[in-house]
């Protein structure tokens, strides 16, 4: 079942009284009577059209600035003239309702597609600018992709290979493609099309090993984008970030709300990712007045003392717990936000001010209320209402929820009928999270973590099954079990143990390397064991938490002799952290403990030993902390091993001679 644009608006009355019964989570007996179901509903919303919003705003105002990207800005009426250029060079190749594969990264090129889309009425589907190519002829395999826009060089083979139209898209700013293409081929084609009235399409992390695709439709989009213009005052003269990965839903958020209010977006350069100093110089460079950031790349700016001279208003942060609450010195109003792709971006919020008297507290906030057209229901295992105050499954409804996946049979299962006793009428469908959350008697929510198998890491959903997918298509793994490791502050990092096919010796590093076709960066595990079985439990299931157990204790080391070819070659780094220096043996032990991989040596390049964004912006926090130096992502990532970039530090860190 799908929703209708046309769908009355949801009272607001934030809570439901009375009798009530039903089964609490766990429990079997039925709520008391008189006791408060876990039932609330946000204000009032009505749905209207994205696209027209937009329009209006470059009729009314041309020459504001849309697009700033360093010392080049596109007006509105730019970027307005732009979309009609590229919708023309599509043509007829693309019409209503075909899903458009989209490879590019933040940028004006990006916006302007975005907006040409929305024109034709196709479905804008971001992939990123660099996809896995196994990964994207899955995706193309498995669903009706009209074509593929973005650089060639990044395409997989059957769409370089094919039909290219040439698309004018803007080729200048820091993440602009050198040349911009729509690709076309008939060799490569799913059979599954976007659901009628979808605006856009984004991919999910799915149990079989591909990607499960989900629709959303430009009413749902419409009614969180008022609400973010309401809550932050977004408007014109104000500077919106697009920062958040393009292939993850909330840059869709950013890009419309700038567009839909007359604000200017911003797009941020790649190395904000990784280095939270970069990010924070970003903000102040570019006078950003409201971004929109992954709670990991948020929480380490929270432990720091807040930086001046920003314009930053609000902030809005999710895709992860937050772990403490923002400090009274951090001048900006930071919005805790909560909401799966199913639900269109944003589900819940809640608002901290430095002026709380809760700023600085040190125990995680609450995800917060319902926005506008939202309705949450904490569940039991039959999807009943438990009582507020009870943990149960969040079960989320009204005009925010997409209009389903791709695939029917997979909607069916997770779009669910309600309990109508307690429901209104508007309320004919309810998403399973899969979230446990407990509401509280104002109706928020507290987030309790997942009832499934699945994980957040670096604030994306991970599927462990998809993880443990990709490496089973090697044909050197015979099978592959994923499981999470968290560190003191909660941090996760996944560790594969696989297990090799008859007669194959894989090396751990060579079957990362191969998944990373297959995988988005968040999913690549950090760590690969080698074993020759799995520990089972009582039931012949794999112990998971045995499997886990067994990756935090220490390997083993038998002490030998180290050659002069071990230590030239960097084989035996591990032997060689006697002969190590000061700062070699900080960034050996820092990225060893960050990684979870005991065995990395001063040999092993950063990425290649399962290095990502997040742990980058952790290990350059580290060596600050521990020498003074700061140093920048790039220096790490475009050094060949950890020796080389020890060798970086150490060189910053001796004064030169006088007169040199």
């Amino acid at each position: 079942m799908t929703q209708s644009p046309t769908t009355p608006a949801l009272p607001a009355t934030p809570v439901a009284t009375g009798t009530a019964t039903g089964t609490p989570h766990g429990t079997g007996t039925a709520i008391a009577a008189g006791t408060v179901p876990s039932v609330a509903h946000g204000p009032a919303a009505e749905p209207s059209s994205v696209l027209a919003r937009f329009e209006d705003r470059a009729r009314r105002d041309p020459q504001a600035p849309a697009v700033i990207d360093g010392a080049r800005t596109w007006t509105y009426q730019d970027l307005d003239a732009a979309a009609t250029r590229i919708a023309a060079a599509l043509g007829d190749r693309v019409r209503p309702g075909d899903l458009v594969g989209v490879c590019l990264d933040r940028s004006a090129a990006l916006v302007v597609t975005a907006v040409a889309l929305a024109r034709i009425g196709a479905v804008y589907l971001p992939l990123g600018p660099r996809p896995g190519e196994r990964r994207t002829r899955a995706v193309t395999e498995d669903l009706d992709v009209a074509c593929l826009i973005g650089d060639p060089g990044v395409l997989p083979e059957e769409h370089r290979t094919g039909e290219h139209v040439p698309l004018p898209l803007p080729t200048d700013g820091v993440n602009a493609p050198a040349v911009a293409v729509a690709a076309f081929t008939g060799s490569v084609r799913g059979t599954r099309r976007a659901p009628e009235g979808a605006l856009y399409a984004v991919l999910t992390s799915g149990s079989t090993g591909r990607p499960k695709a989900v629709a959303v439709a430009e009413t749902s989009l419409s009614v969180a984008l008022d609400w973010y213009r309401a809550e932050t005052g977004l408007a014109p003269g104000d500077r919106q970030s697009l920062l958040i990965g393009v292939a993850f839903d909330p840059h869709l958020l950013e890009l419309w709300a700038a567009l839909t209010s007359g604000a200017a977006l911003v797009p941020a350069p790649d190395d904000t990712r990784w280095d939270a100093h970069v990010l924070t110089d970003w903000w102040r460079d570019t006078a950003l007045t409201h971004v929109v950031a992954a709670t990991p790349t948020v929480e380490p700016l929270l432990d720091r003392p807040w930086p001046r001279d920003l314009k930053l208003r609000h902030l809005v942060v999710g895709g992860d717990r937050m772990r403490r609450r923002p400090a009274a010195d951090i001048t900006a109003t930071v919005h805790n936000a909560y909401g799966p792709a199913e639900a269109t971006v944003i589900t819940t919020t809640h608002a901290m001010r430095p002026t709380d008297p809760e700023a600085g507290d040190p125990t995680p906030p609450p995800i917060g209320t319902a926005l506008p057209g939202v309705t949450l229901v904490v569940t039991d295992d039959e999807g009943r209402p438990v009582a507020r105050g009870q943990d149960g499954e969040l079960r989320v409804g009204g005009h925010c929820l997409a209009l389903g996946y791709l695939d029917p049979e997979l909607t069916a299962r997770r779009f669910t009928a309600p309990a109508r006793d307690l429901l209104p009428p508007a309320i004919d469908r309810l998403y399973r999270t899969g979230d446990r959350v407990r509401m509280n008697a104002d109706g928020s929510l507290d987030f309790l973590g997942r009832l499934d198998d699945q994980v957040k890491i670096s604030g994306v959903r991970i599927e462990p099954a998809e993880v443990e997918a990709a490496f089973e298509q090697d044909p050197r793994v015979r099978s592959a079990v994923v499981t999470v490791l968290r560190d003191s502050a909660g941090h996760g990092r996944l560790v594969a143990h696989v297990r090799p096919a008859d007669g194959a010796e894989p090396a751990a590093g060579d079957l990362l390397t191969a998944v990373r076709a297959w995988l988005p960066e968040q999913a690549v595990p950090a760590t690969v064991r080698i074993v020759d079985g799995y520990p089972l439990d009582a039931n012949g299931k794999v112990d998971r938490a045995a499997l886990a157990a067994q990756a935090k204790a220490p390997v083993p080391v038998t002490p030998r002799t180290a050659t002069a070819d071990d230590l030239a070659d960097g084989t035996a780094d591990d032997l060689a952290d006697a002969a190590a220096t000061a700062t070699e043996r900080l960034v050996l032990t820092t990225v060893r403990e960050l990684l979870g991989r005991p065995g990395t040596g001063l040999g092993d390049n950063f990425t290649d030993a399962g290095g990502t964004s997040v742990v980058a912006a952790r290990l350059l926090a580290a060596v600050e902390r521990e020498t003074g130096i700061r140093p920048r992502a790039h220096e790490l990532l475009r050094s060949t091993d950890l020796r080389a970039f020890a060798a970086l530090l150490d060189q910053r860190r001796t004064p030169r001679p006088e007169g040199a």
